[in-house]
């Protein structure tokens, strides 16, 4: 991973950053970081894989709507402090992306919590913004849709036909920049590949 390249590109534009050798290692800074805080958790293989749910419950009041469905899950979790998911495709020049069908999960890093953590393996890091929307919208949403198992043609061959299917999950795309004013953004890198 080039960390000083990240680290200058993301920190450049407002980002805090950090880095890990393993996910053990980052979800151990991360438990070190929150305590005591509501927190939510956006729709994230990489969170699920971290096993983020279980440790930080021990000393948070944690929501995610992957243990509870429904849309009172997610409205409640519009109340958190700490917002943790993972994005769709990253940049090295410091761009995040992230492909939404309910809109929960990209509204909750542009408003409302006071911090934001991206957590970011380095299958998700990508040359340039070009290639980060690129992998967000051919290797992350098929894959995604698959895990869904929902009926849209990238589910069954694995390819985007930027499709009109009614079981589209990919409604909204979000590039982040930087920060939304007053809010606090890190992108915790991890040396390893997670998630999708």
């Amino acid at each position: 991973m080039e960390q000083e390249l990240l680290k200058n590109n993301f920190e450049r534009h407002g980002f805090k950053t950090s880095f890990f050798d393993t996910k053990e290692a980052a979800l151990d800074y991360l438990k070190d970081q929150i305590s005591g805080k509501k927190v939510a958790i956006g729709g994230s293989v990489t969170a699920q894989e971290m096993g983020l749910y279980e440790a930080l419950s021990e000393k948070n009041e944690v929501i995610w709507h992957w243990k509870k469905a429904g849309r009172e899950t997610l409205m409640e979790a519009r109340s958190a402090e700490v917002y943790i998911t993972s994005a769709n495709g990253v940049s090295k020049t410091g761009e995040l992306v992230n492909i939404d069908g309910t809109g929960n999960r990209v509204s909750q890093t542009l408003f409302g919590p006071e911090k934001v953590y991206f957590v970011i393996g380095t299958n998700k890091v990508c040359p340039d913004l070009t290639s980060a929307m690129e992998r967000a919208k051919q290797i992350a949403a098929p894959k995604n849709a698959a895990r869904l198992q929902v009926q849209t043609p990238c589910a069954k061959t694995g390819v985007c036909v930027d499709c009109n299917s009614p079981a589209r999950i990919c409604h909204s795309i979000v590039i982040l920049e930087r920060p939304s004013n007053g809010m606090e953004v890190e992108v915790v890198f991890v040396d390893e590949e997670m998630g999708y």
